[in-house]
């Protein structure tokens, strides 16, 4: 088995739209992302997205396709993201039960009035009960290696 991690170019983001039909039918957008993906034996198994916001920057799009799974490879490409932008502070919206992976890479959890409105937007039907609805934003710090990032 083969794997490459490597940025996607922007002729190469139809293959990461693909992938996230299964993953909330997201759609890439030239002008404002980065996509990051780890390629087995030459196919798209994994993918970070970088999305620069008016009002800060977001990491999400994180996931693995079903058959590649337990591999490393979300690690793999979260790595390659923070390589090339983690000089920024990075915004993510977690779920609960992946604050332990966020927080290897140096992410913090964020209170509801420390989010910036880009991540307000996409959790407000939560504000006041964020552990209810399976929500956990968080913020990595610019240049802060998390654990075993040296």
């Amino acid at each position: 088995m083969s794997v490459t991690p490597r940025e996607l170019t922007h002729a190469e983001f139809p293959l990461a739209q693909k992938v996230w039909q299964q993953y909330h039918g997201q759609v890439p957008d030239t002008a404002t992302d980065r996509i990051f993906g780890a390629f087995v034996d030459g196919e798209l198994a994994a993918t970070a997205r970088f999305t620069r916001h008016k009002d800060g920057n977001e990491m999400d799009c994180v996931y693995t396709r079903d058959e590649y799974r337990g591999r490393g490879l979300a690690s793999a490409v979260v790595e390659l993201l923070l390589d090339t932008c983690g000089h920024e502070r990075i915004y993510i919206h977690s779920t609960l039960v992946l604050v332990p992976f966020y927080t290897t890479f140096g992410w913090k959890p964020l209170a509801e009035n420390e989010m910036p409105p880009f991540v307000r937007a996409r959790l407000v039907f939560c504000f006041g009960e964020m552990e209810g609805c399976n929500a956990a934003p968080m913020v990595r710090e610019p240049g802060r290696p998390g654990p075993g990032r040296g």
